[in-house]
């Protein structure tokens, strides 16, 4: 960092202090997550609208394609600003291309959706495209730390050589025309080489990322996604207020779409991130890739929201249990990965497994109620009572079992057992 904070001339690129005290998010980081606003509306919308005309498959499969491509750059960006983040003006201006590969990947997000639903040739150029522009702009930025930070040399020309590997294979999946099947077997070894490149990075040498800087970034992009969840509850309430006017449907599913995202915020944020990161650090990778569930499935339940409001519109070609399912099942997922995660980092909970078992029951519930006729807003308010039970049993349990976790990983690494 600069050594005057109003000045933004070459720094050095050592990397940062990784116990540095009261590191925060910077502005330019806040700047970078709010393109993902877009990326995530964008993805959402359109698995949205492939659900409504029950394109099941083609959806799942086009936003998984999406969710990756934006989660792994967003994953990427933010481990090595944790790491080497200067602010000076040559950080900020590559930041800048990556925003801008941010924003370009977006606007190819559409027609990849698209292409996919019609059986045609997958159309990925322009989502491909601005994908590889952030790789690269991240390969000058290893290659910069590479030169600088000569303790960590092999580690970071690791990245930069795999991530060019990788752009390489990239490039010829944008430039090949071909049909789905062939594009995926395209794009899984070049999923895996990307997803391994920090693994055999960091073998060479560990780079000093912040472990509650990474945690407060993590819960960041956690609440951009959830933003996705307020755009769909509104959605769907002006559906129903635009064909029924202000109604008790109305009420519920206003209270429900927001009881929702505020459900799912209080339920990620009860994970102890930043200190149980900090005390194990060699969880890294479980941590950083185990996040990527949580955060789709956070944008698809938004999506099904906008479902809803599809089917609430009758522009929607499925039952009234397709589209509770579309809320239901990314709940299930965010609620069963965050549980995953939690066990991962804390260890085995029996009390908050069968917690979890319990709330995808009701969510299965709550599908079962609309296929026999329960009104959508009601089964949307069964959804959120799933959630808050979960939150309640947190509280009054998981919330000690937490802390008592923690006391035993900061005992065993006082014994440098950890």
């Amino acid at each position: 960092m600069s050594s005057n904070p109003l000045r933004h001339a070459m720094s050095r690129m050592g990397g940062r202090d990784p116990h540095e005290k009261h590191r925060t998010a910077t502005p330019l980081e806040l700047f970078f997550d709010l393109t993902f606003v877009i990326a995530f509306g964008v993805a959402g919308s359109q698995f949205a609208h492939q659900i409504a005309e029950a394109h099941f498959g083609a959806g799942l499969l086009a936003f998984s394609f999406a969710m990756f491509s934006v989660i792994w750059a967003w994953i990427n960006f933010s481990w090595f600003a944790s790491a080497y983040d200067t602010d000076d003006w040559i950080f900020r201006v590559v930041t800048m291309v990556q925003l801008l590969g941010v924003l370009i990947l977006a606007m190819g997000i559409e027609p990849m959706f698209h292409s996919i639903s019609e059986g045609r040739h997958v159309d990925n150029a322009v989502m491909v495209g601005g994908y590889v522009i952030m790789r690269l702009a991240l390969v000058f930025q290893w290659l910069r730390a590479a030169r600088q930070d000569p303790d960590r040399r092999l580690a970071c020309l690791t990245y930069a050589r795999l991530l060019v590997l990788a752009q390489l294979g990239w490039i010829v999946v944008l430039i090949v025309q071909a049909d789905v099947l062939a594009t995926f077997l395209m794009a899984a070894p070049l999923f895996l080489l990307e997803m391994a490149a920090p693994y055999l990075a960091e073998r060479r040498a560990k780079t000093p990322w912040h472990a509650h800087h990474i945690a407060e970034r993590y819960g960041l992009l956690a609440i951009i996604a959830l933003g996705e969840c307020l755009i769909g509850a509104i959605e769907t309430l002006r559906a129903i207020v635009a064909n029924h006017g202000w109604s008790v449907d109305a009420a519920l599913v206003g209270l429900g779409g927001t009881g929702l995202a505020f459900a799912m915020w209080w339920i990620y944020f009860i994970l102890p991130t930043g200190p149980s990161l900090h005390l194990q650090r060699h969880r890294s990778f479980g941590f950083g890739y185990g996040h990527m569930p949580i955060f789709a499935a956070i944008a698809a339940a938004g999506a099904g929201l906008h479902v809803v409001a599809y089917y609430v519109d009758h522009e929607a070609h499925i039952s009234a249990a397709v589209a509770v399912a579309s809320i239901a099942v990314p709940v299930a997922v965010f609620k069963v990965s965050l549980t995953a995660l939690f066990t991962y980092m804390l260890g085995v909970d029996r009390a908050i497994l069968a917690g979890t078992a319990g709330v995808v029951v009701l969510l299965a519930g709550s599908v079962g109620l609309a296929a026999v006729g329960v009104s959508v807003p009601v089964c949307l308010l069964v959804v959120v009572l799933a959630l808050a039970i979960s939150i309640v049993v947190d509280e009054r349990r998981g919330v000690a079992r937490s802390e008592a976790a923690l006391s035993r990983l900061q005992a065993r690494a006082a014994q440098g057992r950890v």
